[in-house]
Formats: C-alpha cells, sequence, structure tokens
C-alpha cells in the first residue's frame, strides 16, 4: 500500500521541502536559543518562538496549547518526542518544576517508571524519526504510533506501527493468536494502512540508560493478510 497524498501537486511540495531539511533547521533553532522543556507529570512543555512554532509544526513535534500570549507559543510534547529532541538531535534540556536541569540519565529515570514500556516505545520512535517519518500517536487507530511520510496535511499515514518486546514473551498480551492478528490487520485495512510491527531486542541488556539505547535493536516486520483469490494459481484455459 503506497503513499496516498491529499491532492493534486502534494507530492511535489513534499520533495521540495524534505522532512530532514525541516527538522534540522528546528534543532539548530532550538540549540541557538538554549531552549528547555519543561517537565510536568508525564508530558514535556516547550516554549517557542514564532520561527520555532513554524518549524515545530511543519515537522510535526508536540501539539501546541492555546493561550492568550501572542508572542510565546507552548508546545505539549510526548515524553518519546521529548525524549527525542534532548538525547537524539541534542537540542533541547529538560528542567524539572523547581527549574533543576536534568540530565539525560536523571530524565530517563523520571520516565521509566511513569511509563509503561517506554524503553521499547522510546527505541521505535526514535527508529523512525531518523529514518525521517512524520511520527504520532496511534490511540486512535489501537496501535502505539502511526506514521506520515510527510506532514499529515499532504499525505495519510502510512502505517499503523506496533512496539512489542523480541524477549518478553510479548508481556503486553497483544497479537498473541490468530484471531488478534486478524481482527488488527482488518483494522488497518478499514482504515487503508499498513501494519507495521516493531520488535525491540535487548540483546541481553536491561532498561539501563544508557546502554540499553546503545545496544537495543530493532526488527520489522509489515504484516498482511493472505488473500487466497490473489495467491491462488492461475486455472488453466
Amino acid at each position: 500500500m503506497g503513499p496516498r497524498w491529499k491532492g493534486k501537486g502534494a507530492e511535489d511540495k513534499a520533495l521540495a521541502d524534505p522532512m530532514s531539511k525541516i527538522v534540522s533547521q528546528l534543532r539548530l533553532s532550538l540549540i541557538e536559543s538554549d531552549s528547555q522543556g519543561l517537565l510536568s507529570g508525564c508530558i514535556v512543555l516547550l516554549e517557542a518562538n514564532a520561527e520555532q512554532t513554524e518549524l515545530l509544526n511543519r515537522a510535526c513535534f508536540g501539539r501546541p496549547i492555546v493561550n492568550a500570549d501572542k508572542d510565546k507559543q507552548w508546545f505539549q510534547l510526548s515524553m518519546e518526542e521529548a525524549f527525542y529532541l534532548c538525547f537524539a538531535l541534542k537540542c533541547v534540556k529538560i528542567v524539572s518544576n523547581d527549574k533543576w536541569l536534568k540530565n539525560d540519565e536523571e530524565f530517563w529515570s523520571y520516565v521509566t517508571p511513569k511509563r509503561a514500556n517506554f524503553p521499547n516505545l522510546c527505541i521505535a520512535y526514535s527508529h523512525l524519526r531518523m529514518k525521517n517519518w512524520v511520527v504520532r500517536s496511534g490511540s486512535q487507530f489501537g496501535v502505539d504510533f502511526v506514521a506520515y511520510r510527510h506532514h499529515p496535511s499532504l499525505v495519510h499515514s502510512e502505517y499503523a506501527v506496533l512496539v512489542l518486546s523480541g524477549e518478553d514473551g510479548n508481556t503486553n498480551g497483544r497479537l498473541r493468536v490468530w484471531s488478534d492478528f486478524q481482527c488488527t490487520l482488518r483494522l488497518c485495512g478499514s482504515v487503508a494502512k499498513s501494519l507495521l510491527v516493531l520488535y525491540i531486542d535487548k540483546n541481553g541488556n536491561g532498561a539501563v540508560f544508557p546502554s540499553c539505547l546503545e545496544n537495543y535493536s530493532v526488527k520489522e516486520r509489515l504484516i498482511t493478510r493472505w488473500n487466497p483469490e490473489q495467491s491462488r494459481e492461475n486455472k488453466p484455459k
């Protein structure tokens, strides 16, 4: 199932403005302004100027928060988004409510107990983002993420992404029997998405930062339904 572009000229617009270029511009802007994300429960709040607001929207990081101040815009980042900006791109620093700066290890230790399966989700999110996919929450479709080839205003999401552990016997209980596969595939098919399963292999490492990020591996599996009509041999005439 290929990309479904939204309207005439959408593909040309995407090719003329690649996501890698947008993210690079955002990274430089955040570094120059020494941006800090405020840790608030299970989200991170990021203050942005006008330029950064445009770039965050174009790169699809976070969700803008409506406020009365026209000169300042706040974005609500998920933990996966915040950690990617902090650890992978190194363009955002994380501070707690008391304005105390948290390093990568402290941020990891804070999030891991609060967010179930966070290490695997973080690895999967970073894996897709590094391949220049736009990654958004997939809760609406019963999956972990949905992946877009470019900005959602230009193209529909192409993949529904499930993140599973490659070593823990699928402790989250998904895709354990064939009926799970059939239900998930039917749902994905009804919304014109392909099911992409990312298996996170710890390779003998635990969730201790940063060794887990350095040694984890990701296996991609594209799951499709078997169609007997398409798979049947042509009958001789």
